[in-house]
């Protein structure tokens, strides 16, 4: 079986792997949407993944809200963002993780785990072939005990502790999904430690719009002993670590008011693709052609 999407790739048109398990629709914006672990298909043919500490539980109603950011980004602008979708259950196949972790023990996966992330890279190299530079977002679900957005940059809490002078002396921003952009952020201003919290970070823009959001201008760093997901394999793989095109963020999205229904879900998708548009345009100088 492929490997990877087979072309040509024509925007807004979904080719998806060969048993139909993850599914890509290329978009015109430089933006990528990807929706790792809300799926719900489980075959019974597909055993269950079996390997030490995996986890099997899905991130609810994720596949639908990434569906709807993607729409209202595309309603918004003209432009849709590139999405990615695992159409698996979890227990089948995890997004975000090494393949032997996402595929457990079933090895018929693996073809399926490769297409995913081809699929993700042909997303990126189309970005970085029409404008250059880029965002991926990956988009999850948490049930932490704090009702707010966790946006993860591969920055762990106790580092989100430090001030932003201590922060970027670190070494911090370096090692995170944003490496480059916190370099090269068209407005200088809004580099370094600035791009994770400051007055025109991503966690600014959701707090104008009335989400919670960490971290942020409100609300820096978690405290010690709250939970906090920092961002997974997606962000590693697919973000500016190692000095790709594309910078990276995961959000950890919790349940009510923005999960938890399908009005919900409408209102967050639009406030998202509004924050979006506004932090593609002051970061990268992205505005959309007509």
């Amino acid at each position: 079986m492929p490997t990877a999407p087979v072309g040509p790739l024509r925007a807004g048109v979904t080719v998806t792997d060969a048993p139909g398990y993850v599914e890509y629709t290329p978009g015109t914006a430089p933006l990528v949407l990807i929706a790792p672990h809300g799926g719900t298909q489980s075959p019974a043919t597909l055993t269950d993944r079996s390997c030490s500490g995996c986890t099997t539980v899905n991130d609810l109603n994720t596949q639908d809200l990434a569906r709807a950011i993607a729409a209202a980004f595309a309603a918004r602008t003209g432009h849709a963002p590139h999405l990615v979708v695992n159409r698996l259950h979890r227990r089948k196949f995890d997004g975000n993780r090494e393949r032997a972790e996402a595929v457990g023990s079933n090895r018929m996966l693996d073809t399926t785990w490769l297409w995913f992330h081809a699929a993700l890279d042909s997303a990126r190299a189309r970005v970085t072939a029409q404008q250059g530079r880029g965002l991926v977002i990956d988009l999850h679900g948490h049930a932490h005990e704090v009702p707010r957005l966790e946006l993860g940059y591969l920055i762990d809490d106790a580092e989100l502790r430090l001030t932003n002078s201590a922060l970027e002396a670190a070494g911090a921003l370096t090692r995170s999904s944003v490496a480059r952009l916190a370099t090269d952020s068209r407005v200088a201003t809004d580099r370094g430690a600035a791009i994770l919290r400051g007055s025109n970070s991503l966690g600014a823009l959701l707090v104008a719009a009335g989400y919670a959001s960490v971290p942020s201008p409100a609300d820096p760093t978690p405290l010690a002993g709250q939970a906090y997901f920092t961002g997974g394999y997606n962000t590693q793989r697919h973000g500016s670590l190692s000095g790709g095109t594309l910078d990276a963020i995961q959000i950890e999205a919790h349940l009510n008011g923005v999960r938890d229904s399908e009005a919900s879900r409408t209102r967050f998708a639009a406030a998202l693709a509004e924050a979006l548009q506004v932090y593609l345009a002051r970061h990268y100088g992205w505005t959309p052609a007509p």
